[in-house]
């Protein structure tokens, strides 16, 4: 029987049933839907690596900015600060938090990004892979792999519930974002197919209800920041969910309290841009500052 990307708890009974990763299950169930070779199917997942890695290259120099002039070099501003040794914590989170950042202000200034699983929430999973492989010693292989799993994890999501802002809220895409990172986290450090369950569960949980309100509607202001917020929820959750700690409420019932939250949220706090940041004052005014020909208009 081939897997179903319609539950996490079938996910992980299919893989503890074969004794596997659920790297390895996805890899195997990917090649056959693709009509390819397991190998083929491998090199095409990590030219999506490759992708990511260039992304964030260039999304961390310091001289980026978005096609509005809205945002841009922040990341470069974080990497900076990381490199001084005298962060608050350590290197690892400024690494994590700059890498999500220059993907996503690669995004807004009209570089090539993957969309993982979207284009606002493109940073936190390529931010946590190539954090495991900076920072934990993990090879490309290991990465590439693990993207399988975040994979799986992001299409039980989809049709269980959603991925895009405009149906459920960031929480869909950021949200979605985390906890397929902290899956994938889960198993780059060691951990089981029930392990990563817990792990997304515990990063989704941690976004229920949070709103997509882009300032002047493009995919920047605050989502950009939110993207770095995403991947400190991914270790977050995976640091947890490694340590044994388990999440009360499973992965599947999580995504469906998402999805209802989503159906229930005001249309004014769903990528219209017509609440939360995007209704202050000042979101009114950068959005004049955009589209308007200038601050005073």
């Amino acid at each position: 029987m081939g897997l179903r990307y319609d539950s996490i708890e079938f996910l992980v009974e299919q893989a503890e049933r074969e004794g596997r990763r659920l790297s390895e299950l996805c890899l195997e169930e990917q090649a056959k839907q693709l009509e390819c070779s397991a190998k083929q199917a491998f090199e095409r997942m990590a030219h999506s690596y490759e992708v990511m890695k260039e992304a964030a290259k260039q999304g961390g120099q310091r001289d980026v900015r978005s096609a509005s002039g809205l945002t841009g070099g922040d990341a470069f501003r974080m990497m900076e600060y990381g490199k001084r040794g005298k962060t608050l914590t350590g290197r690892v989170l400024p690494f994590a938090m700059g890498t999500a950042l220059a993907v996503s202000e690669w995004n807004a200034a009209m570089g090539r990004i993957v969309a993982a699983p979207t284009a606002g929430s493109c940073g936190i999973l390529p931010a946590a892979l190539l954090t495991a492989e900076q920072e934990h010693g993990c090879t490309v292989e290991q990465c590439v792999m693990a993207l399988f799993t975040a994979s799986a994890f992001g299409m039980v999501i989809a049709n269980r519930a959603c991925i895009a802002g405009a149906q459920g809220g960031c929480q869909a895409e950021c949200g979605s974002a985390s906890a397929m990172a902290a899956a994938a986290l889960v198993e780059l450090g060691g951990g089981s197919p029930a392990q990563s369950a817990h792990a997304a569960a515990i990063a989704l949980k941690c976004v229920l209800g949070l709103v997509c309100d882009p300032v002047a509607g493009l995919v920047e202001i605050p989502c950009i920041k939110r993207n770095a917020a995403g991947v400190t929820t991914a270790l977050m959750a995976a640091e947890m969910a490694l340590a044994g700690i388990e999440s009360a409420i499973p992965a599947d019932e999580v995504i469906l309290a998402m999805k209802r939250v989503g159906d229930s949220m005001s249309p004014a706090l769903k990528e219209t841009a017509e609440g939360g940041l995007a209704d202050t004052m000042t979101g009114r005014r950068l959005c004049r500052q955009v589209f308007g020909g200038g601050a005073d208009n």
